[in-house]
């Protein structure tokens, strides 16, 4: 990761590309007893770089023992919020009725972390 981060400035194109690193979900900080770890969706990391985003920032908390989020937890549809807006789309501007419903990518509790943003 770093090799292509340097590579991308010396090249005068991280300003421009969004480099996202993660899923959707972490591991259990603990052995379950079984072949591995369980998969932990209240608590993991997504790393970010490049354009738009502010550098050298760590954004949340987890517990002590990496189990849940406890300060500034981030949902997969905040992640997507501020992906979208980081390429230039808002993210409430693709908003579209289905059943009775509002829907969206984000869905409709997503919100851009304004506080990772350069």
């Amino acid at each position: 990761m770093a090799g292509l981060i340097k590579d991308l400035k010396r090249r005068g194109l991280l300003d421009e590309t969004l480099i996202v690193w993660g899923g959707e979900f972490g591991r259990m900080p603990t052995h379950q007893g079984t072949a591995g770890r369980d998969h932990n969706p209240r608590g993991f990391t997504v790393w970010l770089a490049g354009g738009g985003v502010k550098g050298g920032v760590t954004y949340g908390t987890t517990d002590d023992f990496g189990y849940a989020a406890q300060e500034n937890p981030v949902s997969i549809p905040d992640l997507h919020a501020t992906c979208l807006h980081l390429l230039g789309l808002d993210h409430e501007a693709l908003t579209y009725h289905h059943r009775g419903r509002d829907m969206r990518l984000t869905d409709v509790s997503g919100r851009v972390i304004d506080d990772i943003l350069a």
